[in-house]
């Protein structure tokens, strides 16, 4: 009796793992990769070209070893999918999660919009993760956008499908990326500190506005350095250029380097549109009468940039401060009095978005 028990077993047992839908692993290297400024960089999933390795601040250089802001694009009609990923470093934060900073995104094209369907969890004792990341789906076609981690480097990427079903490259161009928004800033534009890569504000208002974002944010970083806006400089056919750097950079580095950085977009860009953000003011500095100062002398020099290169002719230059508007009123935006939560990332879009959306229609 007991072996007939033990046989049922084994054929139970045998059965659910005959049953069990097995991954054929592509690498994403086969893919198409958006939102760098240039293909040639360091490494596939970086954002900077190895050109600037002995040239850039090895701060600067570090974070732009960051995914942030890369997604890669796919279609299949396999009913589950798997993701499999090797993270660079083992980079954690005590102020944002595992999965913005080291995990993936994984939106699907629905009705003619993205939609968010699935988070790549990163098993952050380990430098590899494997996970199904979708499952009991329709043999239908889809499209697929996978965004990858903030703060963190993506080392290798494969994408797993059902056998018989493999992946392909998108069909439907979208994001467009024929004519790309070139975004520089502080870490609120890296991404801290949102739950995840695809709540990142360039990448909402990429969906939004269904357009390329390259995302050049350097946490703690921006402090206007001139290599940087010359990578920005030879990004092809760029819509727009946006500048946010007013919480790194000094009064001393706007007056300094400032109408220089812009000088070099535009120059290479004579009538490509430049917006300059103003800082989100910090919670703790209706009460920090030091850091409120602070603040408050950078924001003047980033408006007295602006208002100069105003008074000396420049057209297609626009301002706009975030924080004079209703959205972030309550200061309710942030994880820390500062980093951006995905409402405060929302919030954020929702300023830039009606600006962005004229300036295009009006060119």
């Amino acid at each position: 009796m007991k072996n007939i028990i033990l046989y049922f077993l084994v054929f139970l047992f045998s059965h659910f793992l005959w049953a069990q839908p097995v991954a054929q692993w592509t690498n994403a290297e086969v893919l198409n990769l958006y939102g760098k400024a240039v293909e040639e960089t360091a490494t596939r999933y970086s954002r900077l070209p190895a050109s600037l390795s002995n040239v850039s601040r090895k701060s600067v250089w570090n974070l732009g070893q960051n995914s942030t802001g890369l997604y890669v694009r796919f279609r299949t009609d396999s009913p589950t999918l798997w993701v499999r990923w090797k993270s660079a470093t083992s980079f954690v934060m005590n102020h944002m999660t595992a999965t913005g900073s080291r995990g993936l995104d994984l939106y699907v094209r629905d009705d003619g919009k993205w939609r968010f369907v699935a988070a790549g969890r990163p098993d952050t004792k380990a430098a590899v993760t494997e996970r199904k990341i979708l499952s009991n789906m329709t043999t239908e076609m889809r499209e697929y956008m996978l965004y990858l981690s903030l703060y963190d480097g993506v080392a290798e990427l494969e994408i797993g499908s059902e056998e018989g079903h493999p992946l392909m490259k998108e069909e439907v161009p979208s994001p467009r990326s024929d004519n790309p928004i070139v975004m520089y800033g502080t870490s609120i534009t890296q991404g801290g500190c949102v739950s995840r890569p695809g709540m990142l504000y360039t990448s909402i208002m990429s969906r939004a506005l269904d357009r390329e974002f390259i995302n050049l944010g350097f946490s703690g970083n921006a402090f206007l350095d001139l290599e940087i806006a010359e990578l920005m400089a030879t990004v092809k056919n760029p819509a727009m250029y946006i500048i946010a750097a007013t919480e790194n950079a000094s009064v001393q580095q706007f007056e300094e380097r400032g109408e220089a950085f812009f000088r070099i977009l535009r120059d290479a860009h004579p009538d490509v549109p430049v917006i300059f953000v103003q800082a989100v003011r910090y919670a703790y500095d209706v009460l920090n009468q030091e850091d409120k100062a602070i603040m408050e002398a950078k924001m003047a020099a980033c408006k007295k940039l602006y208002g100069s290169l105003k008074k000396a002719g420049e057209r297609h230059i626009y301002f706009i401060d975030p924080a004079a508007t209703k959205g972030f009123a309550d200061a309710e935006s942030s994880v820390d009095g500062c980093h951006l939560t995905d409402l405060g990332a929302m919030r954020f879009a929702d300023v830039l978005l009606p600006l962005i959306k004229k300036r295009l229609s009006s060119r």
